[in-house]
Formats: C-alpha cells, sequence, structure tokens
C-alpha cells in the first residue's frame, strides 16, 4: 500500500509540472499496474474475465447472427469489395443495380450464417486462458480481452467460416455470377485484377465485424456497471 501511495504521489507531482511526455505516459502504466485488485485472488480475477468472456460473446454473437445482423447495421454492413468498385459501378450505369443489390444483400445473409459458428471456438480459447492471460486482459485496453480472441481463433474462425459463406453465396447463385464477371473483366488489358472468389471477402468482412461486435460487448462490461450482472462481475470491474 505504501508502495502504491507514493507512485500516485509521484504521478501527481509529475502531472502538474508535465501534462504529456513518455516519462508520464510509463509512469501511469506503473500506477495502473500497482492497484490492487478490490482484494481478489488471481483465480478469481480469471474466473471473473472468464466470465465477462463468455457474456459478451453471447450477447456479440447473437447479434450478429440474427436476421440483418450484419446488413442493417451501418458499420457492419458488407459491400462489395474495393477493388470492385468499377465492375459494380459499370453494372449499375446499365441498369443491373438490382443484380448488385441482391449481391450484397446474399453477402450479408451469408455471414449471418456462418456467424452461429464462432461460438464453440470462442469457447474453447476462453477455456483455455492462463492466469497470465487474464491479469494481461484485466491491465489492458477496452478491447484486450477481444484481441485475445481474435489472436486465439482468427485462423480457425477463417476456415470454419470460409465453407458455410461460400456455401450460402453458393445457393443463391452469388459467387457464380461473381466469378464470370470478375474473370470476364480481368480479361481486359491493362485492368486492375479483381479477386474471383467472392468468399474470401465475405469471409474476411464477417470475421472483422465480429470481432467489432464483440468488443462492443466487452467495452461495455469494463465501463458500465449496469452490464456487470453478478458479484463476481462487479468485484472484478469495479
Amino acid at each position: 500500500m505504501k508502495k502504491f501511495r507514493l507512485l500516485i504521489l509521484v504521478l501527481f507531482a509529475l502531472t502538474t509540472i508535465q501534462s504529456s511526455g513518455q516519462l508520464l505516459k510509463d509512469l501511469k502504466k506503473q500506477v495502473k499496474k500497482a492497484i490492487p485488485t478490490s482484494g481478489l485472488s488471481e483465480d478469481e480475477v480469471g474466473r471473473g474475465l472468464k466470465e465477462a468472456l463468455n457474456k459478451g460473446i453471447d450477447k456479440g454473437v447473437t447479434n450478429v447472427s440474427k436476421p440483418d445482423g450484419y446488413f442493417k447495421d451501418p458499420i457492419l454492413k458488407i459491400l462489395m469489395p474495393p477493388e470492385a468498385k468499377t465492375v459494380e459501378s459499370k453494372l449499375r450505369s446499365v441498369g443491373q443495380g438490382k443484380l448488385v443489390d441482391d449481391a450484397i444483400e446474399s453477402m450479408n445473409r451469408a455471414a449471418e450464417d456462418a456467424a452461429k459458428s464462432a461460438l464453440p471456438l470462442f469457447r474453447d480459447a476462453i477455456k483455455a486462458m492462463t492466469i497470465k492471460d487474464a491479469m494481461n486482459i484485466l491491465r489492458g485496453n477496452d478491447d484486450a480481452a477481444t484481441q485475445y480472441l481474435s489472436g486465439a481463433t482468427r485462423s480457425p474462425l477463417t476456415s470454419k467460416f470460409l465453407p458455410i459463406i461460400k456455401a450460402s453465396l453458393d445457393k443463391v447463385g452469388a459467387t457464380k455470377h461473381w466469378a464470370t464477371l470478375t474473370n470476364a473483366h480481368n480479361k481486359i488489358p491493362f485492368v486492375k485484377k479483381v479477386n474471383p472468389k467472392l468468399e474470401e471477402h465475405v469471409t474476411d468482412r464477417a470475421i472483422n465485424g465480429l470481432f467489432v461486435q464483440v468488443a462492443k460487448e466487452e467495452k461495455d462490461i469494463r465501463n458500465n456497471p449496469a452490464a456487470r450482472t453478478s458479484d463476481l462481475l462487479k468485484k472484478v470491474f469495479e
């Protein structure tokens, strides 16, 4: 406790004479690390963080996997690949806008279908979390737990999502039409080539959107007392 008070006094003194700089940032980090976690044991911290993560992923995955979870969300909505804007513009200019709109909707429906498969992978990653992982997450940024999940699950999520998304896109003919369009476009001399595999683009955007949603739920638990629905969560994040 004496060490903690001393660090606070040093930080306060430096803050009055220096409002910025790497030294001050470093000291703030050291003070943050020195703050005790309400007398909780490391085991309690670990259990609390796992509870928070499970709560966050359940809500996050539910939100994106429901109808319009991606399609009606202005942040998560999956659009055509940036390199395909020329193709999209040409189609719209010749009266094929509905074809483009249908393709965009099918991409988002495919992402919503695939999102449900993320839960088992997330839960396995949470179970594998060590005490060290938990303490680093607790002392980290508002999205530290999400970053942990991203590092542990992004590769298996890609493997899991890709066939589901491809099947959904195939069902409505999106991949076939997209491949036909892009292959024809890529044969034009001197044009920038477009990836004919639409499912790769959709998979990447779907996973990014999923982590955006999980990060949102994590931040809410960290900063909103009302989101801490158990005594353990209240103690860990007080």
